[in-house]
């Protein structure tokens, strides 16, 4: 099907509604029943050995190999959206509608493409334990797509002979899987290849979070060069909405405030027309000041989307009455701000334990605001390519202990065989027992044929 549609547009031919084998149909894969498999590699290599291939899988056909979720949670309607092959496929297509002849070299570079999936996917299916090769098999027959175990001996007791293309193989008649077979998976090499796989996800979250904030840096900062979040929603039934307290100390403060944070701020905006107060103070002031009174604490920070709207949660209810005092005449603040419309905080962040609170001007119950925070953040460039650095750097290290592992399971040509690359390829209808995933044939139209 997919060699049909747009994972390659391969052929004219409808695909046939059966899960047989078509002999006759231009593409076919074949899947060997594995009689053994091993008992550890099971456990891993799906989801963590087979991580270096996924990165390549994902520059190939976007985000899964036939399947995936998008954004919105529906299920995605293409397994090449977004990747490499869809969009040269897509590039096929157009110069298949006005030439009506697919360039070979783009077919044959597809196909390489496909077939690299498709290891991956039996490697990650749990179908077999021949660690996908990192190789680009374009055009051609797939060296894999040969004949395994003994073959009819030619004349004489000779070398082995194909059923079509004739004399193969060695005097035993024997020809390895794809004309090679690989070395042991021994625990060493195990260990090795799944800290090489971890070390690489590793350096994805590196690399990604200093893409992520350098991107933050560069594109979201306001024109005043603040660097500040979405308005969320803050609501509280009580008198008072506050923070838990936070805790700010080390021998290292006043580097990272000076270097990276800057100075902070906290906006807040009525969205019922009545002022606000906002301020902020060391915990243990804040805490006397409002003992006893009725207020939401936000102990466990969460926004949620309600609509359009993005509202705070995690928010515990404390039972009381009113303050004593309206927050204005309390002298516990070390910054504040009250007033009508936007109410703007700024803070230039000191060792201590601290606490922010948002109330009505007036002491009453019931507050209904629109909040958001915000810093200067002038390291904020250097700090994302020191995250990238870091992530090149275990990129590196987790790569070259991967290729060593691989390189170690090295295929070695067979007795009495020949490597896969001297022999001739299989008809179209593969024999029984080939060791790869197979995708061969051809069309009988001069159309080009796949292979994998």
């Amino acid at each position: 099907m997919h060699y049909y549609g747009y994972g390659a547009l391969g052929t004219d031919r409808y695909p046939p509604f059966t899960l047989a084998d078509v002999p006759d149909y231009p593409a076919h894969l074949d899947v060997p029943y594995p009689e053994r498999l091993s008992r550890g590699l099971v456990l891993v290599k799906w989801w963590l050995l087979a991580l270096p291939h996924y990165v390549v899988v994902a520059v190939f056909v976007g985000g899964g190999i036939w399947f995936g979720t998008g954004a919105d949670g529906r299920w995605d309607d293409g397994w090449g959206a977004g990747g490499l092959v869809g969009l040269l496929v897509f590039v096929a297509g157009v110069v298949l509608l006005f030439a009506g002849r697919y360039p070979r070299g783009l077919y044959d570079f597809v196909l390489g493409m496909d077939r690299w999936v498709l290891r991956v996917a039996a490697y990650a299916a749990l179908m077999t334990d021949a660690y996908p090769p990192f190789r680009m098999d374009m055009g051609g027959s797939d060296p894999g797509s040969l004949p395994t175990g003994p073959l009819p001996a030619g004349p004489g007791g000779g070398g082995a002979v194909h059923p079509v293309t004739g004399p193969v193989g060695g005097p035993s008649g024997a020809v390895a899987a794809g004309g090679r077979t690989r070395g042991g998976w021994p625990a060493g090499r195990i260990v090795t290849l799944v800290i090489g796989s971890v070390l690489l996800a590793t350096a994805t979250g590196f690399v990604g979070a200093g893409g992520a904030v350098l991107w933050a840096d560069q594109t979201q900062r306001d024109d005043d060069g603040w660097l500040v979040s979405p308005d969320a929603e803050l609501s509280g039934k009580g008198y008072a909405v506050t923070t838990d307290g936070f805790l700010l100390e080390g021998d290292g403060l006043d580097w990272v405030v000076d270097d990276l944070i800057g100075t902070a701020r906290i906006e807040v905006t009525s969205r019922t027309g009545s002022d606000l107060f906002i301020g902020l103070g060391r915990t243990s002031d804040v805490e006397t000041y409002l003992d006893g009174v009725g207020r939401s604490v936000l102990d466990d920070l969460a926004v949620s989307a309600e609509g359009e709207r993005d509202v705070l949660r995690g928010m515990t209810d404390v039972a009381g009455g009113p303050p004593a005092t309206p927050p204005g005449d309390a002298d516990v603040w070390v910054a504040s701000a009250t007033g009508s419309g936007t109410q703007v905080l700024d803070w230039r962040p000191t060792e201590g334990d601290w606490t922010v609170v948002v109330m009505r001007a007036d002491g009453a119950a019931g507050i209904q605001a629109e909040v958001r925070a915000g810093a200067t953040l002038p390291g904020l460039t250097w700090f994302s390519w020191v995250l990238i650095g870091i992530g090149g750097v275990i990129a590196l290290a987790g790569g070259l202990l991967v290729a060593l592992a691989v390189r170690g399971a090295r295929q070695v040509p067979p007795p009495g065989g020949q490597p896969a690359e001297q022999l001739p390829p299989i008809p179209p209808a593969p024999p029984a027992g080939v060791p790869a995933p197979v995708l061969s044939g051809g069309p009988s139209d001069g159309t080009p044929s796949a292979s994998t």
